[in-house]
């Protein structure tokens, strides 16, 4: 079964997240372990989660995610897969969480009670949920297990006061102990009632978006047992099928002084959601497509920001925009105007670029990009600007 949905998690390395997605899916299939145990992830990670639901026990204890009910011993009801991506936390690194944002249908946003609300990179991951349109969100209040009830209290009326006013003022706000897998069950709940599957429409053009990449031979493979690249990501409209002709695009770059890319082509050799095996795939949940293309051009990460079609059907690719923008008012620190020739971080889908401002005119920046997106008039970006020595999310705008 493909899951049906992808779910961002955004908060802190220090939060918890990995002990929560261990708690829902027993596993972490992330490919930055060695990141992981230094306690940092500047990529994206995942797992795919059940929900199953136990026809005897009452709620919220009749939700699960094992097939035999962990209180009654009773064979529970499949009813929702979906995939879990885990965006780094840190306030430097929010390109990657913009990027998980792009291709999920809902995100829970993990708050430590132990702090205080909002820390700095909580009230960046909360303005990408709302710059990208996100109403599906669920709050998690974890590690109320390190905090006496008074404490917990506080924090979760922090909470509330923070959500206010935004798309996620009405989330609801679940305490957890993940450490203990305490209230998973009444997470699971949640994220069954709050979290609909969107409706999906495979018959519109193929789009993809590549969040990651990967070379996943071994060194010192021999030439005849060498696999192609693998293509990481989720399909947002349309369906992929194994044997299909895709198109990847902007590609790989063909002349550096002129900055010109050139579409890649390829077959898809096979497609699997976790380790099932499936022939095709519409939206909803991480792809892994395995495709004949040189495994070189996909090593780390190296075609994260692509978007792959059928031949022909894909936007051209763009090295200048036209940007209507809308800067934040943020709290934690002041931003002039933008400027003319300001260099800026623009997040287009899973695609990361550096432009510079060329001209400015009634709240529309003319802005001229150093590696060319593929974006369709109307995509939502993200505008990251240099504060001090940082790159930090100064506001959104939309392609015209």
């Amino acid at each position: 079964m493909q899951p049906e949905m992808n779910i961002v998690m955004l908060g802190h390395v220090d939060h918890g997240k990995t002990s929560i997605t261990k708690a829902l899916s027993g596993v972490w299939t992330d490919t930055h372990s060695e990141e992981v145990k230094r306690g940092i992830t500047i990529k994206m990670g995942y797992a795919d989660v059940n929900i199953y639901k136990c026809p005897k026990c009452e709620p919220p204890s009749n939700f699960g995610t094992t097939e035999i009910c962990g209180k009654c011993g009773s064979k529970a009801e499949l009813m929702r897969k979906f995939s879990i991506l885990d965006a780094p936390g840190h306030e430097t690194l929010m390109t990657t969480a913009i990027a998980a944002s792009s291709i999920t249908d809902g995100a829970l946003l993990v708050i430590a009670a132990n702090e205080e609300c909002p820390q700095p990179q909580t009230l960046e991951h909360l303005m990408v949920l709302e710059v990208l349109g996100i109403k599906n969100i669920i709050v998690i209040q974890n590690k109320v297990d390190i905090v006496t009830p008074e404490k917990a209290k506080l924090n979760h009326e922090q909470i509330m006061q923070f959500l206010k006013g935004t798309n996620a003022e009405n989330a609801p706000i679940i305490p957890l102990a993940a450490n203990y897998g305490i209230n998973i069950d009444a997470l699971l709940e949640a994220i069954y009632k709050h979290i609909s599957v969107p409706e999906r429409n495979k018959k519109l053009p193929l789009r993809m978006f590549v969040a990651r990449s990967f070379d996943v031979n071994k060194p010192g493979s021999e030439i005849t047992k060498l696999v192609g690249s693998v293509l990481g990501g989720s399909v947002v409209q349309g369906e992929i099928r194994e044997g299909d002709q895709i198109e990847i695009s902007p590609g790989i770059i063909t002349d550096e002084k002129k900055g010109t890319y050139e579409r890649l082509h390829a077959t898809v050799t096979e497609i699997r959601c976790g380790k099932d095996h499936i022939a095709s795939a519409g939206p909803g949940g991480l792809l892994a497509v395995s495709t004949l293309l040189d495994p070189s051009l996909a090593k780390s990460d190296g075609l994260v920001g692509q978007i792959v079609g059928k031949p022909g059907t894909l936007p051209d690719q763009v090295k200048e925009l036209l940007v209507e923008y809308h800067l934040f008012e943020r709290a934690d620190m002041q931003m002039p105007m933008m400027q003319l020739n300001e260099p800026i971080v623009l997040s287009v889908g899973t695609a990361v670029t550096v432009g510079v401002v060329r001209g400015l005119k009634k709240g529309v920046a003319d802005v001229v990009l150093k590696r060319p997106i593929v974006a369709e008039k109307g995509s939502k970006l993200a505008i990251s600007r240099r504060h001090g020595n940082r790159w930090r999310l100064g506001g959104f705008g939309i392609i015209k």
